[in-house]
């Protein structure tokens, strides 16, 4: 009796396996917003801060402008009284100006460095990586805002010792930090997202040096909003730097302040420059 023929192999629901071929599946590389991990963000915000353990010269003359400013500019204008500033002594009313001052002119040219580490092949190395490019971004963004945060406790001493009536309850130390970190973070985006587009150093400190004198004029930094021309004052509206000094101002000095827009406005540009920059990133590495 001749035996039943042997049943066909049930049909693989995967067709590589069918055929005798066991695949190493990758899963997909889920986005860049999705993976943007607190830990991988501190991490490379550590890595940044390392370079200054080697060479704290850029803090050192970085200071030197800001002295300037409180030295001469602001004991002159003091004795002038030319500026309406609501009875607050002009050098009270300047130093939280050129506390963000300082800080945006350190997180400004923060986008010749990515250049520099694209030259070098660094930039490579880190995209090819699983970590996405919001971290990266978000990481050289905050470490930016820690260099500026230690060139805002320069300026905050030097204040002091000019006598200008600065608080000292932590709870507004606090704020005001957050203020600094997040200011510098929307701007060392601005110079990353800039650096994606001109992708060169060159071109990258002439427009750094033609942006940042009108950011820091078209603010509210040296003179209050209402002494400004129409136009200037709608500028002004629109100029991240605005928020950033009120918010200085009335944390520091105790002056009328709108800390809830001003924080929420910092938070919101601080958001759209990493966005920005993460998309320009990749044009940058080509």
């Amino acid at each position: 009796m001749s035996e039943a023929p042997a049943a066909p192999p049930a049909a693989s629901a995967d067709p590589a396996r069918a055929h005798g071929i066991d695949l190493l599946v990758r899963p997909p590389r889920p986005r860049a917003g999705r993976r943007l991990l607190p830990a991988r963000v501190v991490a490379l915000c550590a890595v940044e801060l390392q370079k200054l353990r080697h060479d704290r010269t850029e803090l050192y003359t970085r200071a030197v402008q800001p002295a300037l400013w409180l030295l001469i500019f602001g004991q002159t204008f003091t004795r002038i009284r030319a500026i309406p500033t609501g009875g607050v002594p002009y050098i009270d009313f300047m130093a939280p100006g050129i506390i963000a001052q300082s800080a945006m002119f350190i997180a400004i040219f923060y986008g010749i460095q990515i250049i520099w580490e694209r030259d070098a092949g660094v930039l490579d190395k880190l995209l090819v990586t699983p970590t996405p490019r919001s971290a990266l971004v978000t990481g050289k963004a905050f470490a930016a805002g820690v260099k500026s945060l230690v060139q805002a406790v320069v300026v905050v001493l030097i204040a002091a010792l000019l006598g200008v009536a600065l608080t000292w309850n932590p709870l507004r130390l606090l704020g005001v930090a957050a203020a600094v970190v997040l200011g510098s973070a929307f701007f060392s985006c601005l110079s990353m997202s800039i650096a994606g587009i001109v992708r060169s150093r060159d071109r990258l400190m002439g427009i750094g040096q033609a942006i940042t004198m009108p950011l820091f004029f078209a603010s509210n930094a040296l003179y209050p909003v209402a002494v400004m021309p129409g136009w200037l004052q709608a500028v002004s509206r629109a100029n991240p730097l605005s928020y950033q000094v009120d918010a200085l101002r009335g944390l520091l000095l105790g002056t009328p302040a709108h800390l809830a827009a001003d924080f929420a406005v910092l938070v919101g540009a601080a958001a759209l420059g990493i966005t920005a920059a993460s998309g320009l990133l990749g044009r940058l590495a080509r």
